[in-house]
């Protein structure tokens, strides 16, 4: 039933991915660079670009196989190094496309027709934007990197990681096959972290909402402050660390692994947790009933199977719903 469940979900995220995916089936990265018979030796083109792009201004990229590294510089100008990989008759058929108009950068590679060999080669992009920049990034087969970009950024991939260091607007970050990790995002919008096969990381991670979820891999948020939490994962842990803000909303919901909150600083939550073969602990005293109520730390076993905690904290201005089939899940205080 698992499998069933997890070629579901892999099926969904395909069918939901934006049109960009829409292309022909990718092969590995590089796959001239796995050996098969007889083969031309491996050589490299590369194409070299400068554009003015001005200050906020947009940058899209679009790959099928290879790297895309984007990192923010001075200046307002667009740095394009793009570096194909392949045998030479079918580098030839190979093209970096480049669109620019006022305020806009489009990058993709065209692979042209299939038929004559074109799939055996991968392109790497090195691109340098102002630090200001939109940027929206898609690869089939390939990772990707961002640096430095201040500007919004959707990063995804069918077959890769996707990795931000100090990139404050990410708006969504997708994988089918990969692992997520994200580092400096602080910004005001909703964002949406995706991974089928693949963990999710996030230190320090601040926003007004995120939905995150996988299917294999777990999911940590470090040094977090996010006001409503969406999270489901179905094999792997669940980890938060950090604030739970004032009126905060907490839904988390895994089905084969431990959900753990460790909490830094918070006026008081209202606690629901429920586990169908776990155990359920809060190192804060919870109570129940109300003022004059008892207080408790541990779960107590329910009207049928599992256990459960329902109790109030503090306050009680925050919200955490728990739940966990086959995992603990426990609350403490760093």
């Amino acid at each position: 039933m698992r499998l069933t469940f997890l070629a579901a979900a892999a099926s969904v995220f395909l069918l939901s991915a934006p049109s960009a995916f829409a292309q022909p089936p990718a092969p590995p990265a590089r796959p001239v660079r796995l050996y098969q018979g007889r083969r031309a030796p491996e050589q490299s083109d590369r194409v070299s670009r400068k554009i003015k792009l001005g200050r906020d201004g947009r940058v899209s990229i679009a790959n099928i196989s290879g790297e895309i590294v984007v990192s923010a510089g001075g200046g307002d100008e667009v740095t394009i190094d793009a570096v194909k990989h392949g045998d030479r008759g079918s580098l030839d058929r190979v093209r970096i496309a480049i669109d620019d108009r006022p305020g806009r950068v489009d990058i993709s590679t065209d692979y042209g027709s299939w038929r004559f060999g074109s799939n055996n080669v991968s392109v790497d992009y090195m691109v340098t934007v102002p630090d200001s920049t939109m940027l929206d990034v898609k690869s089939v087969s390939g990772d990707v990197r961002v640096t430095g970009v201040k500007g919004s950024v959707r990063a995804q991939s069918v077959s890769g990681n996707i990795s931000t260091n100090n990139a404050p607007g990410v708006e969504w970050a997708k994988t089918v096959s990969g692992n997520v990790d994200l580092t400096g995002v602080a910004n005001d919008a909703d964002i949406s972290v995706q991974s089928v096969s693949g963990g999710v990381r996030a230190n320090g991670l601040k926003a007004r909402s995120l939905d995150v979820n996988t299917v294999s891999g777990e999911i940590t948020l470090q040094s977090a402050t996010i006001e409503r939490l969406n999270a489901r994962l179905v094999s792997g842990t669940f980890e938060y660390g950090g604030a739970l803000v004032r009126n905060g909303r907490y839904q988390v919901t895994a089905h084969s692994g431990d959900v753990r909150f460790t909490v830094t600083d918070n006026p008081g939550f209202e606690l629901d947790a429920t586990s169908f073969s776990g155990e359920i602990r809060s190192a804060m005293p919870l109570t129940i009933g109300g003022n004059g109520g008892v207080t408790v730390t541990r779960s107590r076993p329910r009207r049928g199977p599992g256990q459960s905690l329902n109790g109030t904290y503090g306050d009680g201005s925050a919200r955490l719903e728990l739940r966990s089939f086959s995992g603990n899940i426990v609350i403490s205080k760093k």
